[in-house]
C-alpha cells in the first residue's frame, strides 16, 4: 500500500541533499570540533558554515545563532535563561494560551518558582488581541513570548506589531517559530524579533537538532553546564552531522521558499475547497488569511477523531488529530478550546499539513477517503 503523508507539522522527511551533506561527518570527518588537529578543525569549519546558513534563513548574524537539540530545548533555554537573568528587574512574563507545551509548561514551571505569567486569549482565528497585550504589560514585565505560527491551526500572529509593543516598553520579545521557519519568510531584523526558536525536523533536516537565535546584547543564563561550547551557553560536544544537516536544510529552504509556499498554498486551498464542497457539515478551524500555507484543520460533526485517524491509517493516510484523544485523554486540544470550539467539535478534528512531496492526486485520494470514512462512521452511530 502506498503511504500518503499529510503530517508535516509533526515531522518532515530528511531530504536526500541534506542526508548526503551529513554522511561524511559520521565517517571520515568525525572529529570533535573542539580538537586542534585537522579532522577536528574540519568539523569546526563545517559547524560555522552551517551557522551562517541558519542565520541567512532568518536574516540574523551568525554569532547570534546557538545550536540546540530541538525546538523545545531552544524554548526552555531562552525563556528560563531570560527569566533568571532578569529576575532582579521583574518576574512577570506574557505568553498566549495556544503556545506549544514547550512554552506553556516552561512558564508553568517558572510560576512555581515565584514568577507570574499572563496567558493572553485569542479570537476564533487564533490571533491574540494587541490591546489585551498592551493592557497586560506591567512595570515588572521582562519577557513576551508569543509563537510565530500555531502548530494546530496554522494561525500567524502579528509579529511585527508585537515586537513594536515590546520595544516600546523595553521588554524582550521571543517567538517560537518552529512551524514558521522554512514555510514563510522571516526577517528577525526587520521584524524586531529579539529571540527565536527553530527545529530541524520541521524543515527537512533530521530530528535531534535545533537552533536558537538571540539578538546580540541580550543576556541569558545558560541552560546546561559543562564545557564551553556555543559561547559557553550550551555545554556538550556538538552534534556535527545534525548541525550540517540543519544548515543544508536552511540553505535549501532559503533558496526555494517562494516556490515552496506557492506549492503548499495551492494544495491547501484545493483541499479546503474540495472538503467544503463534498463533506457535509465540515468546519474549518481558524482563519484563512493569516494562516500557514500548508495547514488545514477541519472538524467533522458526529465523527470521533480517533476513529477517523485509524480508518485513514488503514488507507495508508498519515494525518493528525486536533485533540489529545490519541494519547488516551478525553480532554480536547487547548488550542481548539481557546478559539471557542465546543468539546464535541474539538474531539472530531483533523489536522492536515502538506509538504513538498504532496501532489494534487494525493489530495484527491485524501478527500475521497475522508468522504467515504466519514459517511461510514456517521451511519454506524
Amino acid at each position: 500500500m502506498k503511504i500518503r503523508y499529510f503530517d508535516n507539522a509533526a515531522t518532515t522527511r530528511v531530504k536526500e541533499e541534506v542526508l548526503k551533506e551529513m554522511m561524511p561527518y559520521f565517517t571520515e570527518k568525525y572529529g570533535n570540533p573542539s580538537s586542534l588537529y585537522s579532522i577536528g578543525r574540519i568539523s569546526k569549519k563545517a559547524l560555522e558554515e552551517a551557522r551562517k546558513k541558519v542565520a541567512t534563513l532568518i536574516n540574523a548574524n551568525p554569532n547570534e545563532i546557538y545550536f540546540t537539540g530541538c525546538g523545545s530545548e531552544s524554548d526552555n533555554t531562552i525563556i528560563k535563561g531570560i527569566a533568571y537573568s532578569q529576575k532582579k528587574r521583574g518576574k512577570h512574563i506574557i505568553t498566549s494560551r495556544i503556545e506549544h507545551p514547550a512554552v506553556l509548561h516552561t512558564c508553568q514551571m517558572l510560576e512555581k518558582q515565584g514568577f507570574e505569567v499572563t496567558y493572553l486569549g485569542v479570537n476564533k482565528e487564533g490571533i491574540i488581541n494587541l490591546e489585551e497585550l498592551r493592557n497586560s504589560i506591567r512595570n515588572d514585565t521582562i519577557l513576551i513570548t508569543i509563537m510565530f505560527a500555531n502548530n494546530e491551526i496554522g494561525s500567524i500572529q502579528p509579529i511585527e506589531m508585537i515586537s513594536k509593543i515590546a520595544r516600546m516598553y523595553n521588554i524582550i520579545f521571543h517567538t517560537d517559530a518552529v512551524q514558521a521557519c522554512g514555510n514563510i519568510p522571516i526577517d528577525v531584523k526587520r521584524m524586531g524579533i529579539d529571540s527565536l526558536s527553530l527545529s530541524g525536523h520541521k524543515l527537512y533536516a533530521p530530528k535531534g537538532i535545533g537552533a536558537l537565535y538571540v539578538r546580540n546584547g541580550i543576556e541569558f543564563e545558560k541552560f546546561m553546564d559543562g564545557g564551553h561550547q556555543e559561547k559557553n551557553k550550551r555545554a556538550g560536544t556538538e552534534n556535527v552531522a545534525g548541525i550540517v544537516g540543519l544548515g543544508k536544510a536552511c540553505e535549501l529552504a532559503f533558496l526555494h521558499l517562494k516556490d515552496h509556499m506557492q506549492h503548499l498554498k495551492g494544495l491547501r486551498d484545493y483541499f479546503i475547497k474540495q472538503v467544503e464542497e463534498k463533506i457535509e457539515g465540515a468546519v474549518l478551524n481558524g482563519g484563512i488569511e493569516n494562516r500557514l500555507p500548508g495547514n488545514a484543520n477541519f472538524s467533522f460533526p458526529s465523527v470521533d477523531g480517533e476513529a477517523l485517524l485509524l480508518n485513514l491509517d488503514a488507507k495508508g493516510i498519515c494525518a493528525s488529530a486536533g485533540s489529545a484523544c490519541t494519547s488516551g485523554s478525553s480532554a480536547p486540544s487547548h488550542v481548539l478550546s481557546s478559539i471557542g470550539l465546543p468539546n464535541d467539535l474539538a474531539n472530531s478534528s483533523l489536522r492536515i499539513t502538506f509538504g513538498e512531496d504532496n501532489t494534487k492526486e494525493d489530495v484527491d485520494y485524501l478527500v475521497e477517503s475522508l468522504s467515504e470514512i466519514i459517511n461510514k462512521l456517521r451511519n454506524t452511530q
